[in-house]
């Protein structure tokens, strides 16, 4: 919360029930404890876009530029307003890293 200053980079959205501390890397696959706490492994996103991204139907370029999965729907792809270009702003090298895993995992390219 404090790093992204209580707010979704993604929509503004800034009510803390909306909010998720999304893991890039879940803690189930962290190799230590110090990369499950790691402020760079993770981006606080509304509940809707961090649902996408915890499920592989979305993640980001180094860039911050969202990458979709084929199998998001269009509804859900309009719902996330992908056609509007959000960038994810704050990324840095050390999401970078994560963000890297991210996509391996979910076998997503940008």
């Amino acid at each position: 919360m404090d790093y992204w200053n209580g707010t979704c980079p993604l929509t503004g959205i800034t009510d803390p029930t909306l909010l998720r501390a999304s893991h890039i890397v879940p803690w189930s696959e962290c190799e230590t404890d110090s990369l499950r706490l790691d402020v760079y492994n993770g981006i606080l996103l509304s509940s809707l876009w961090d649902a996408a991204f915890d499920g592989g139907m979305i993640t980001f370029s180094c860039a911050g530029v969202p990458i979709v999965s084929a199998a998001l729907s269009a509804y859900a792809f309009r719902a996330l307003r992908l056609d509007e270009s959000p960038i994810l702003k704050g990324i840095t090298p050390g999401h970078e890293l994560m963000l890297v895993r991210h996509r391996a995992k979910h076998q997503l390219t940008g």
